[in-house]
């Protein structure tokens, strides 16, 4: 499937509960502020990483792995070297059949863990960070010179 503007829409509009997968409890890293970003847009994020298991971010329970999770999530969001994406992958649709998204964020591709996530239906998004693309898509990258191509009168 082609990543385009108007499927990373759909994509950011549909989803309402994202596991995300080598979050961290250290603010001034990425996958935290990812992670915080989402929350705070009204996502539903579910922390993992298997060294803050219990814990709690972002008002979640922390699990460990993708199988910890005990309830359904809409999309994956994947802090991880594209070396662990085959097996968060294969953990990610054993765990859910219904599973919509896979995406990876920026740096992160694994073609062959894509190629089989697609062959189940399920899209994927490689080298891309959802904070990003849902600033951009939905007017908020106005500061720094960054052109959204949505014209607002919000400054």
């Amino acid at each position: 499937m082609t990543i385009n503007d108007d499927s990373l829409r759909r994509i950011l509009k549909r989803s309402r509960t994202i596991a995300v997968v080598g979050v961290s409890a250290n603010p001034v890293r990425p996958s935290y502020f990812v992670a915080r970003y989402l929350g705070l847009k009204g996502f539903r994020v579910i922390p993992v990483n298997p060294g803050l298991a219990g814990q709690s971010l972002f008002g979640e329970t922390v699990y460990a792995s993708l199988a910890d999770i005990p309830h359904d999530v809409d999309m994956v969001d994947i802090f991880r070297k594209p070396d662990a994406v085959p097996a968060l992958v294969d953990e990610a649709l054993a765990r859910w059949p219904d599973l919509q998204t896979i995406w990876m964020q920026i740096g992160v591709t694994h073609a062959e863990a894509a190629a089989k996530a697609e062959a189940r239906g399920v899209t994927v998004v490689q080298d891309r960070c959802p904070k990003i693309e849902y600033q951009r898509l939905f007017g908020e990258l106005r500061m720094g010179g960054f052109a959204t191509g949505i014209i607002s009168s919000k400054l």
